[in-house]
């Protein structure tokens, strides 16, 4: 019987462990937390990672809790565009990016696991064996844990990254992000010509919503509503929840609507702040065959990076969806190395080329000063489409393989 243990039970972790155990492997999933959770916020999943979760055999999981973007533009903080949404006919037949409540896909993918999959929670991995002639293994100091693959899944912290690939470094992106959702009861009415959706770009900020479906189809569920992801520069802020808000209303003043007005009707329980960080250097290698496997890093603990191209979560399952392809008839041994081999060569050259762009749009979004942001402006108004249409080709033009 192949076996397998993934190390982390977030949105990759999930999707890994479901997608092996589909395809015959026997999976111990460890997770340090006491229990499964998920974030209370919302994700934004572009072409490619539908694309992803389509390959994984979660597609109609995925259209029951996912909400069409549409594609509203950018502005600037004093409401002329920087980038123009596209025409109906401009996007007719193009494929469409979702919102989705994490709670929800966290739902689904762990009604994905199945009888194959065996869960631990409260262990903390802290060490790991990766021997010649031997089952790659890791240990959390109480029990070992042994099997053909090891799954590092355990985000940009990983234990396990940090044994298997030392070059790379956990690194601020010089920003902090918040994130909330609106429950429909509290949400506001806005009005037809300024409906939820795009982006604005100020001065070193940043503020994007989107609809969690429609007002009262979610019924009695909290998970409905209007969900707004807002960046700014500098580190994360050490005060209460109600004062954070209190900056940020006082920092996003006077921006386009309806700004002002998500901000005025979120509570400070809704809030959930983040340091943005990314790894530099990646990884050298995202696969290490050894024994009858090896170890294999996945989403945030291979790549992790910073969100504004919304590609974090896309290519964890993009991750997952090709650690599966490759391994789905692969034998302990030769073959399930080589399958490894075959991992490292797809998913290292894509992830690169991925945070390459990310890297770029990052570059302009943490713009601060007078001068700076109308150079940044003026280069937006005359390359954005440009710039953010090959961002957009390069993350979105991914298939799953064959």
């Amino acid at each position: 019987m192949r076996t397998a243990v993934v190390v982390g039970a977030g949105i990759g972790g999930l999707a890994t462990a479901g997608a092996l155990a589909r395809s015959g492997w026997q999976v111990t999933l460890l997770e340090r937390g006491d229990r499964l959770r998920a974030d209370r916020t919302a994700l934004m999943l572009w072409p490619n990672g539908v694309r992803a979760l389509h390959a994984l055999g979660l597609g109609a999981g995925l259209a029951a809790i996912a909400t069409p973007l549409p594609d509203a533009g950018v502005r600037r903080p004093d409401g002329h565009w920087l980038v123009q949404p596209r025409k109906a006919a401009e996007r007719a037949g193009a494929e469409r990016a979702v919102v989705v409540h994490r709670e929800d896909l966290h739902d689904a993918l762990v009604a994905g696991l199945g009888d194959r999959v065996d869960i631990r929670t409260g262990v903390a991995v802290r060490t790991l064996r990766s021997a010649a002639g031997e089952r790659p293994a890791v240990d959390d100091g109480r029990q070992t844990f042994e099997a053909d693959l090891v799954v590092a899944a355990d985000g940009i912290d990983s234990t396990l990254r940090r044994r298997l690939a030392p070059e790379a470094s956990v690194v601020s992106s010089g920003c902090a992000a918040w994130r909330a959702v609106i429950p429909w009861y509290r949400a506001p009415d806005l009005p037809a010509d300024r409906p939820v959706g795009g982006e604005v770009l100020g001065a070193g900020y940043r503020f994007v919503a989107a609809s969690l479906g429609e007002r009262g189809s979610s019924g009695g569920s909290t998970r409905g509503g209007i969900y707004w992801i807002a960046t700014a520069a500098g580190a994360p802020r050490p005060e209460s929840p109600a004062t954070q808000l209190t900056l940020l209303r006082r920092w996003f003043d006077g921006w386009p609507a309806p700004v002002g007005q998500l901000l005025a009707a979120t509570d400070p329980d809704d809030l959930v702040q983040q340091e943005v960080r990314e790894l530099r250097p990646l990884p050298k290698a995202y696969a290490f065959p050894v024994g009858t496997g090896g170890f294999v890093l996945l989403g945030d603990a291979a790549h992790g990076m910073p969100h504004h191209l919304g590609q974090g979560a896309c290519l964890a399952f993009e991750d997952a969806a090709t650690l599966a392809s490759v391994l789905r008839a692969a034998l302990p041994g030769p073959g399930a190395r080589a399958a490894l081999a075959t991992y490292q060569r797809l998913r290292h050259t894509r992830t690169v080329t991925v945070v390459r762009q990310t890297r770029r749009m990052s570059a302009v979004l943490r713009t601060r000063g007078r001068l700076a942001l109308r150079a940044r402006d003026a280069a937006l108004g005359t390359i954005s489409p440009r710039l953010i249409g090959r961002a957009a080709a390069a993350a979105s033009g991914w298939q799953p393989p064959e």
